[in-house]
């Protein structure tokens, strides 16, 4: 397979955002966000998905964090969508459980094409730090919107809602490493009746 690296900006009235991501990277993580908890995030997605992420965001998070955690994902499944080209060859289906102490997350995708969130998660507390739980919804729902994939994310229990958040972040990084991930028994076909995705 060709090198898999793309550079996505996304430039608006509320966010100026750069991400570049290697989706055959060492697990590395660039970022700044001006959002610790959303890094802290991010490095997971980056260390457990085996991917380097490059990711410069200024955002009017004067205002809050919305705007910045929503185009970050928008922008993220971006360049997942440019990096994975055609998508022949990849195992395109990727899944993860993942523990954190009393925590247990379940996230399975696909990236079939079809844009799909199907989050299952009550959080225990409205917040970690000064993000808002509800924020991590937008970010992969505005993931999938673009990288044009269908995701599935159940945390199946937990009381720490740092834990949680964890829990989902490290398993989405697995499940998409696996689901990006070079068959070599697919070399060259798409992984698709359908011819293409």
């Amino acid at each position: 397979m060709s090198e898999r690296i793309a550079t996505v900006s996304r430039d608006t009235q509320e966010t100026r955002i750069t991400v570049t991501v290697n989706l055959d990277g060492q697990g590395r993580l660039n970022s700044q966000t001006g959002i610790p908890f959303l890094d802290h995030m991010l490095d997971q997605i980056a260390r457990h998905g085996l991917i380097d992420l490059d990711i410069n965001a200024d955002g009017d998070l004067h205002i809050d964090d919305h705007h910045t955690v929503e185009d970050i994902g928008i922008t993220l499944g971006q360049a997942f969508r440019q990096a994975l080209g055609d998508k022949r060859g990849i195992s395109r289906y990727g899944h993860a459980y993942v523990p954190l102490d009393e925590a247990l997350s379940r996230v399975v995708i696909d990236f079939s094409g079809r844009p799909g969130l199907f989050m299952d998660v009550e959080f225990t507390r409205a917040s970690i730090g000064t993000l808002d739980t509800q924020l991590f919804w937008e970010f992969f729902q505005g993931f999938v919107n673009h990288a044009q994939a269908t995701l599935h994310i159940d945390n199946l229990k937990g009381f720490n809602a740092h834990h949680q958040a964890e829990t989902i972040f490290k398993a989405f990084g697995r499940a998409v490493r696996m689901a990006t991930a070079e068959d070599s028994r697919m070399a060259g076909q798409m992984p698709s009746t359908k011819g293409v995705l």
